[in-house]
């Protein structure tokens, strides 16, 4: 008798999380109950899955197999369901989508409200956050997707590129640059950064940028606020570095001084990531066709700044 679809959602969340107590919060079980469903499934072919110590839960090869084969087992059931609501007449459901302040401060508006009007009876959710809680909750199947710099840690993840966009100096005026020129940034210091958390993927990268290129670093303001960063920037002399398609509407505003980096230039990539378990539904298909079509159209006014 083959495993029913409960058994391998369970095994899935197990494998994902590393914990039982995770995996049974997750899929709404008990953590008795998550084991007994892995000892069903170890007991029938005679095989451990998890090895179990010390408070870790580390899958055996065994396990690592059965999760790439229960993956295609959950998304071609998925996609089964999806294929005959697909019958249906109209677009209609409900996706969660999680975004950072990167995508929606420009991107999402135009994409959200052509999405909306071709498709009023889906109802939209776009949850904000940093990478790193996005990652978790795309992880646990509370978003269809989200939007984030790409990152190694795939694990119950499927994921692409979406967009590459050149890093840009953001500056209120005061160091006397030509908005829109390229810019040194080993050139202008010592320079007062407002740059995000450690837990952000864009943080590790910048200080590697900083280190390896001579930017001399005056003083470091950590902020995981993005309108508090664009609002204290836009008032003293402190500055910050932001991926280029959240300050595109601000090449023709010029609100604040803006410096794509040179000698060498610093992109971003930015990585669409879903469950690995289940393929994303139509409706969230279809605004994420709307939300990459902005982001390209908003990279394109940076001109050779991407090549």
């Amino acid at each position: 008798m083959l495993e029913s679809l409960r058994d391998i959602r369970l095994f899935v969340a197990v494998y994902e999380e590393r914990s039982f107590t995770a995996a049974a919060t997750r899929e709404n079980a008990t953590q008795s109950g998550v084991s007994q469903h892995i000892r069903k499934i170890e007991n029938r072919f005679g095989v451990k899955l998890f090895g179990r110590g010390s408070g870790a839960v580390i899958p055996t090869p065994a396990g690592d197999s059965y999760y790439r084969h229960c993956i295609d087992v959950l998304r071609s059931n998925e996609a089964a369901t999806r294929a005959l609501m697909g019958f249906s007449s109209g677009l209609e459901g409900e996706i969660t989508v999680g975004l950072m302040p990167t995508m929606t401060r420009c991107a999402m508006a135009p994409a959200l409200a052509k999405f909306m009007d071709a498709h009023p009876n889906v109802m939209v959710r776009i949850v904000e956050a940093y990478s790193a809680l996005l990652t978790q909750q795309v992880r646990a199947g509370e978003l269809d997707f989200a939007v984030v710099p790409a990152f190694d840690d795939a694990v119950g993840l499927k994921s692409r590129l979406l967009a590459r966009t050149p890093e840009v100096l953001v500056s209120d005026g005061r160091l006397n640059l030509q908005h829109m020129a390229p810019v040194r940034l080993a050139d202008l210091g010592p320079l007062k950064f407002v740059v995000p958390g450690g837990q952000n993927t864009r943080r590790r990268n910048l200080e590697t940028y900083f280190s390896s290129n001579g930017v001399h670093v005056g003083r470091v303001l950590e902020l995981d606020a993005m309108l508090g960063t664009l609002d204290l920037v836009s008032h003293s002399d402190w500055v910050t570095i932001l991926p280029g398609v959240m300050m595109a509407s601000d090449i023709e505003s010029r609100h604040y001084v803006i410096n794509p980096l040179a000698q060498p230039s610093l992109k971003t990539d930015l990585v669409l990531i879903e469950p690995a378990r289940r393929p994303l539904s139509l409706a969230a298909e279809t605004f994420l066709e709307a939300l990459e079509q902005e982001t390209k159209r908003l990279n394109t006014l940076w001109g050779s700044t991407l090549d």
